[in-house]
């Protein structure tokens, strides 16, 4: 674990104005594995790594950055005290949280949007298993612990 309570990026969340089209992409271009879509959005899969593709509409050309960000994982323990820690600083939040885990979304100077995330792939999953999101379709058998 790294000081401070972080341990690594948790998940990176591409916006997409085409979910069929950014799936496919993901899956047979770069090679992820499709585990869940939903309405909205879908989980991919790369070895360890945890990707969210997030359906923005607009219609704009280019990239999509409205819900693009970084995410790194938090320990549970840690998350008060991170919280803390940037309400200290006046960092600026840009959403709140309504999934699964403890998230909190801020701006880093340049306006890059950042989250810290306590729980994982297999945590949101699980949650998706409880309470589906609109439209949900597993695209391939996770595990229970996955």
């Amino acid at each position: 674990m790294h000081e401070g309570g972080g341990q690594g990026i948790n998940h990176i969340t591409l916006s997409v104005s085409d979910l069929d089209r950014s799936l496919t992409f993901y899956t047979d271009i770069v090679g992820m594995t499709a585990i869940v879509r939903w309405d909205g959005g879908a989980y991919l899969r790369s070895d360890g790594d945890w990707v969210c593709l997030s359906l923005d509409n607009r219609t704009r050309q280019g990239p999509l950055p409205e819900y693009s960000h970084v995410a790194f994982s938090l320990a549970e323990s840690a998350f008060r005290e991170k919280a803390d820690l940037l309400r200290r600083h006046g960092i600026p939040l840009w959403k709140d949280n309504r999934s699964e885990g403890n998230s909190l979304y801020f701006l880093d100077p340049d306006g890059h949007k950042l989250e810290f995330h306590s729980g994982d792939l297999a945590s949101r999953l699980s949650a998706l298993r409880e309470k589906p999101y609109p439209g949900l379709q597993w695209l391939r058998d996770a595990p229970e612990g996955e």
